[in-house]
């Protein structure tokens, strides 16, 4: 039911929270479980914590260097984090977080639910490349999970949804833009408004955040894409015109 979804373990610390969360994802149909560099990968350490019944979710998951790298095939990316303020705005409940996986399910895309190291989390680098966060409201005084716990509690959430639209769920629209091509576009979209000395001279990355966020309420398309990066260029060629002597 959960098979367009993918859940993104970041630096996991602990072989047996990455087991334990495997049996998490056999527990609500999701099959994908991705790890960016895991500090210690011992399947011997983890697989007790995943049972047998998800054994194959641990032994098929994929390993990449970086979040970058992981991302790259997925059109929506969904972060998880206990912090809010600063660079960590516009948070989601899971119930609401679950709706737009599903919304944006229904238009084709592959989404990737992204969860932080147990000891720090995401950091604000790598939460500016999720389009939207999402946060688990806990008492005041005991903010931190285990991360299968997250884990299950966001992927119960979408199943929840997924049982409530199932219809919605198995009609895909036209697919959308990878992450990967969304990533270009905003980098090319950072570059033209420096060009144009749209953004303040420091810190461009904390002021591209609320364009990231404009741009993720919408599932590009390819031919948007391909728009947008030619007014772009063409923006560069007519700047680069007029610094002409």
């Amino acid at each position: 039911m959960l098979d367009f979804l993918a859940v993104v373990l970041v630096r996991p610390k602990y072989p047996e929270n990455i087991g334990a969360s495997a049996r998490a994802l056999m527990n609500m149909g999701c099959p994908n479980l991705v790890l960016v560099a895991p500090r210690e990968l011992d399947l011997q350490r983890a697989l007790p914590m995943a049972t047998v019944q998800a054994q194959h979710v641990l032994e098929s998951a994929r390993v990449h260097p970086d979040l970058a790298s992981a991302l790259a095939d997925f059109q929506y990316v969904l972060g998880t984090t206990a912090r809010t303020g600063g660079w960590r705005k516009s948070m989601q409940a899971p119930e609401q977080a679950a709706r737009a996986v599903l919304a944006k399910a229904a238009e084709g895309s592959r989404v990737a639910l992204v969860f932080g190291p147990e000891d720090a989390g995401l950091t604000n680098e790598e939460t500016v490349l999720c389009h939207q966060l999402v946060t688990i409201p806990t008492h005041a005084q005991g903010t931190s999970l285990n991360l299968a716990q997250a884990v299950l509690i966001l992927l119960y959430e979408c199943r929840k949804a997924a049982l409530d639209s199932a219809p919605a769920a198995e009609a895909p629209g036209p697919k959308a833009c990878s992450h990967a091509e969304q990533e270009a576009l905003i980098a090319n979209i950072h570059q033209t408004l420096a060009a144009i000395d749209f953004l303040p001279p420091d810190n461009h990355d904390y002021w591209m955040i609320p364009i990231r966020r404009f741009l993720a309420r919408f599932t590009l398309r390819r031919t948007e894409f391909d728009m947008l990066m030619g007014v772009c260029r063409q923006v560069h060629w007519a700047i680069t015109g007029r610094k002409k002597p």
